[in-house]
């Protein structure tokens, strides 16, 4: 009688299995390969940081917020804010040249302030670079009030346009491209900043990070605005805000998607990681990043190619900082952990 029992569990557990086995290939067969993948472990990305020649620490000289970083023939170009006061409310746009990334030859400015009274009177900085119809588009944020604590910016983004990397540059006549929204319920009621550029589906996609009125920069939140043509109109996607937290905007086409390095603002699930979109709105984890740049600027070869075969950046440069020295430019390194 035992053994009979036996038999038929034996048999019972074998059609448990096979049933078991049978409902989840059902299942797998329906869930998204990308939703498998998120299922896995994260992994992890360790950032490290050096000294660079040309754009570093010098007395009395702030350099900071550096635009992403592009090559064109054998020389790297970057953009950044430079004056005399440790923030950017009070700057130009300069640029620099590199063979190599860390050497740098700062070759002037880009961009002057704009006329008194303007909405860019004030300061032009966080500058960012897109390439695009055989010319250059330089990104960059403007305020229109002199720079004095308690100071309560009211920063919009505008564009330059130029032949040639190295300028000159003009302003557009639509400029300021995105302004604080008007409804004070949205997340970028009090201001819009550092604008970072990437081309997908036939458009252009500039991520920015906004703050809400009433809310301090501990709460700035990460947006998109879309157009069909570089100088724009740019108008904000309906997902907003994609990101909830992120002061530095760092994002970059990664396969077929987008990714984005989030900083140390935002909700503690998000902060110090890297976030993918396949959509390019809805974002979720995939790495955890240690040591990551502060305010970093990407080389970012297929920024602007719609190729499909971007990847996590391996370099770039952000802001440094020493005692005794106003910000300055320095360079970070990424390496994935396996």
């Amino acid at each position: 009688m035992q053994a009979t029992l036996a038999a038929v569990n034996l048999v019972k557990s074998f059609r448990v299995r096979r049933n078991l086995l049978k409902t989840t290939a059902l299942l797998c067969a329906f869930i998204p390969i990308s939703a498998m993948v998120h299922a896995q472990d994260h992994g992890s990305v360790n950032v490290t940081h050096a000294s660079l020649q040309g754009i570093g620490a010098e007395k009395g000289v702030m350099r900071r917020d550096p635009s992403d970083i592009i090559k064109v023939g054998e020389l790297f170009y970057v953009w950044y804010s430079k004056g005399k006061i440790s923030p950017g409310y009070d700057a130009t746009v300069w640029y620099a040249t590199s063979a190599d990334g860390r050497m740098w030859t700062e070759k002037g400015q880009a961009l002057a302030k704009g006329s008194m009274g303007d909405w860019d009177g004030a300061s032009v900085f966080t500058p960012n670079i897109l390439v695009a119809e055989g010319r250059y588009w330089l990104f960059y944020t403007g305020t229109s009030k002199p720079f004095k604590q308690p100071f309560s910016p009211d920063s919009k983004i505008g564009i330059a346009v130029s032949d040639s990397p190295d300028g000159p540059w003009q302003r557009l006549p639509t400029n300021p491209v995105l302004k604080n929204s008007d409804n004070l319920g949205d997340f970028d009621s009090h201001l819009v900043d550092d604008a970072c550029l990437i081309t997908r589906d036939g458009a252009y996609w500039l991520y920015y990070k906004g703050r809400q009125m009433g809310k301090g920069p501990g709460q700035t939140q990460m947006g998109l605005a879309v157009a069909e043509q570089p100088q724009g109109p740019y108008v904000r996607h309906a997902s907003n805000p994609v990101i909830p937290g992120n002061h530095e905007v760092l994002v970059w086409p990664q396969g077929t998607g987008v990714a984005a390095m989030i900083g140390t603002t935002g909700p503690k699930t998000i902060t110090n990681t890297i976030q993918y979109a396949e959509d390019g709105t809805h974002f979720s984890k995939t790495h955890d990043v240690t040591n990551g740049p502060w305010a970093g600027g990407a080389y970012r070869p297929e920024a602007f190619t719609q190729s499909g075969e971007g990847k996590l950046p391996q370099w770039g440069v952000e802001i440094g900082k020493a005692k005794g020295h106003l910000p300055f430019i320095s360079r970070f390194d990424v390496e994935e952990v396996e």
